[in-house]
């Protein structure tokens, strides 16, 4: 009896064993780089928020800690997210291409709902869930990289017409439209630049892609030129000490915190800007803070990091055997380095203000936990098994 005891004992241990082997197995069968490198960026990101707000937050809300518990949160929502979607079969999302364009559209669109929609400082971005909000725009850049990657891959031959390109055009576009008019500049040129590059590595004919890339750059003027407060920005980036109090004082105070910081940096927590001179210092400009306490060096060491992830997503895609992996793993790497590209652009006065947050590390649990999903996706791709062709 004693024997039996203990061998039927031993049986669930057996199994939990294997479980785990396979479990531990399915991990490593791809890029682990992946995972780690974003938990490890976004665990930065999380101190940084705490860092960057304390103050601010104290002062308004009487918690030192309330930006950075919600950020937490999206931490460890996202965590489970990634955890998740990786082990989600990839090509299942081929067959979601209506649902995640629909999806895109639908809460885009629900923003300009009366009541639904929450308005701050003058732009309408979020939908209101009572203590919750979501950002559609970060989920709809998302939804446009499975849509168009599964519409490509799916006849690959009809990119080479304009008919063809035709939805994936229509797609972006409708997006763009819907995100200019919250409005959100930013975000509509990132996801504009998202949809021109993936229509080039779809196979799009070079005559077809000058066909759409010469208005697209037309129209940013325009677009810059019908609201009055992006010429007020552009002026500020051209010359902020003009308007100190004005357009150019983010832009000064950005300049002070990166230039204070030196090599090294003040240290963690030091951060002078952040006591209220520098505007969104937890958000859009979360990289002059970091800038200011790790310094030079730190900022190189973030970006190096940075660049390894944007690697390791390049380096899927080029692996990928099927089209739609391909793809789907390039619109994803592009969402990712788009952003991080431009908000650097942005903090160091290399290009006009706009508010695009640095991804995995600015304050905001949609683009917190969409990224990191995004990356399950990507780390998915990555795996020996997801490369074979679904065909």
């Amino acid at each position: 009896m004693k024997t039996l005891t203990t061998k039927s004992a031993t049986r669930p241990q057996k199994l939990a064993g294997s479980r785990s082997k396979r479990l531990l197995g399915k991990m490593s069968d791809g890029d682990i780089l992946i995972p780690v490198l974003t938990v490890l960026i976004a665990a930065f990101g999380v101190l940084m928020v705490y860092s960057a707000s304390s103050y601010t937050a104290e002062a308004t809300y009487g918690d030192a800690f309330f930006f950075a518990k919600k950020q937490l949160l999206g931490f460890v929502l996202g965590t489970v997210g990634m955890i998740a979607v990786s082990f989600f079969p990839y090509t299942k999302l081929q067959k979601l291409k209506w649902a995640a364009l629909g999806v895109s559209v639908v809460l885009l669109a629900v923003l300009f709902i009366p009541g639904v929609g929450k308005e701050n400082y003058g732009a309408t971005r979020w939908i209101n869930l009572g203590p919750l909000t979501i950002q559609p725009s970060e989920i709809a850049k998302y939804g446009f990289v499975i849509f168009a990657a599964s519409y490509m891959s799916e006849k690959p031959e009809r990119m080479k017409t304009f008919v063809g390109m035709l939805p994936v055009l229509g797609a972006g576009g409708g997006i763009c439209l819907l995100v200019i008019l919250e409005p959100n500049m930013s975000i509509t040129m990132c996801i504009g630049l998202l949809m021109i590059s993936m229509l080039f590595l779809g196979g799009a004919k070079f005559k077809n892609f000058l066909f759409i890339l010469i208005p697209a750059l037309l129209a940013v003027p325009v677009l810059i030129a019908m609201e009055p407060y992006r010429l007020k920005r552009l002026y500020a980036f051209i010359d902020p000490r003009a308007s100190p109090q004005g357009e150019g004082y983010q832009l000064i105070q950005s300049l002070y915190a990166l230039g204070n910081g030196g090599w090294f940096g003040v240290g963690l927590f030091h951060s002078r800007q952040k006591y209220r001179f520098l505007p969104f210092a937890e958000s859009d400009f979360i990289l002059s803070v970091i800038g200011e306490e790790f310094g030079f060096i730190g900022v190189v060491i973030l970006f190096a990091v940075s660049g390894l992830l944007i690697y390791c997503g390049i380096r899927t895609a080029a692996r990928s055997k099927d089209l739609f992996g391909f793809l789907t793993a390039s619109g994803i790497t592009l969402v990712y380095a788009i952003q991080v590209v431009i908000n650097a652009l942005v903090v160091s006065g290399s290009i006009p203000p706009t508010g695009l947050p640095l991804p995995l590390i600015s304050s905001g649990n949609t683009a917190l936990i969409f990224t990191m999903m995004s990356m399950g996706i990507l780390f998915n791709i990555s795996k020996r098994k997801g490369k074979a062709s679904p065909d």
